[in-house]
């Protein structure tokens, strides 16, 4: 779908004939579509609002975002992540949206355990559209024709899971290997932490790990390609510049990888194969280090001339059962109880296997993280860049992890 073009913001446009509301996302283009006809709905029903749809993919939708802002031409409501809440909270650009719930927003059958997550000072800046987690996807047909038997995730190590890679990648054709490695490892690692009572960032927003955490992750990172049991830095590399489409897993070339759990039934749709989703290897502790992560979140423009408008809107797309049909668990798992029960059986059956994993793993996580500091969108990019050095053995861990604490220490200052 090509780009809408960014209107005027601050829900200007309406005039005498009614309400103009700015709506912005990112996503594919099957999330366009639905998005789409929920707002034909809800204008069909509110004949006196319009809104303006504007959407791109992930990394142009935050350069907008920022452009928009800064011009004072921000989006009415918008679709926000967990890493730039705080940030643009505490520019001042976000609407505590606490003034309008209970009487406009209806926050009853909202998923608690996440509610927490887009509230700074006890003002609620975003509302969890969805959860997800992040998880070990595998291909047991991959394990059987290697001859290699798939893991007991209740119980295995990350020597573990190195170990079975690399019997894989030595057992299976050329070309086919244990684990897709990635260097986008923010979460991944966060959840190593977390098996170790420590965090990504603390309450504070400062650093909530110790330096010999991150050498011991990026120890584990250079031993899977040592070992061959993920493929070398320059191959792991381009398989990740393909995306999904182009996975090990839609070759059925790779046995592990990580992804999201509304990420199965994309990944099953490209490989035509049914695959697992597994918890993340332990460390001898009896912390699994998951949780429960609001997939995006609602947020409303703290310039909106259309504040109630705007709030009515998100709880349109909260709380109606119809737009539940229509999303599905596409942006995760309703946050919405009620209608994350009721639309189950209407899921397609691999998301109904990530919900069914979702509830089995709910007696061990621990509450989310969080809303990480200011500046700190950029730990994803400085974990990626060090990753990938340390991949291509262009820097050890110790070194790495040196150099990630002085950076990191730059960008939440």
């Amino acid at each position: 779908m090509a780009l809408l073009a960014v209107a005027c913001g601050g829900g200007a446009g309406g005039g005498s004939e009614g309400v103009t509301l700015q709506f912005a996302w990112w996503g594919s283009d099957v999330r366009h579509e639905y998005t789409q006809k929920i707002i034909d709905l809800y204008e069909s029903e509110h004949p006196g609002i319009t809104i303006q749809p504007t959407f791109t993919g992930f990394a142009d939708y935050w350069d907008r975002l920022a452009t928009s802002v800064a011009g004072g031409n921000a989006p009415d409501i918008l679709q926000h992540e967990t890493r730039y809440v705080r940030e643009y909270a505490e520019r001042g650009a976000l609407l505590d949206l606490s003034e309008y719930a209970p009487d406009i927003i209806d926050t009853t059958d909202l998923d608690q355990s996440v509610m927490g997550t887009g509230v700074i000072d006890g003002r609620m800046y975003a509302i969890p559209i969805g959860v997800n987690a992040h998880a070990v996807v595998a291909d047991p047909q991959v394990f059987a024709d290697a001859g290699v038997a798939m893991p007991n995730d209740d119980t295995w190590t990350y020597d573990e899971m190195i170990d079975v890679a690399a019997r894989i990648t030595q057992a299976a054709p050329d070309g086919t290997w244990g684990y897709q490695m990635t260097t986008a490892i923010d979460t991944s690692f966060e959840t190593f932490a977390r098996q170790r009572g420590e965090a990504l960032f603390n309450e504070q927003g400062d650093l909530g790990f110790r330096r010999e955490t991150l050498v011991d992750w990026w120890t584990y990172q250079q031993a899977f390609i040592d070992r061959g049991a993920g493929p070398p830095a320059s191959k792991a590399v381009e398989i990740e510049a393909a995306d999904i489409d182009g996975s090990l897993f839609s070759t059925h070339q790779g046995a592990m990888g990580t992804a999201w759990t509304n990420q199965l039934l994309a990944l099953e749709e490209v490989s035509g194969r049914s695959l697992e989703l597994l918890r993340f290897p332990g460390q001898g502790t009896d912390k699994l280090g998951m949780y429960y992560k609001p997939s995006q979140f609602w947020s409303a423009s703290a310039s909106t001339e259309h504040p109630e408008e705007a709030a009515a809107f998100i709880n349109f797309l909260l709380n109606d059962p119809r737009v539940a049909d229509l999303m599905l668990s596409e942006r995760g798992l309703p946050v919405n109880l009620v209608e994350r029960a009721r639309i189950l059986g209407k899921l397609t059956p691999s998301d109904q296997r990530a919900a069914a994993f979702l509830k089995d793993i709910e007696p061990d996580i621990a509450p989310p993280p969080p809303l990480p500091p200011r500046g700190a969108g950029e730990v994803q990019g400085i974990l990626q860049q060090l990753n990938e050095q340390v991949m291509f053995g262009q820097v050890a861990p110790d070194n790495a992890a040196d150099q990630f604490m002085q950076q990191i220490a730059t960008v939440t200052s």
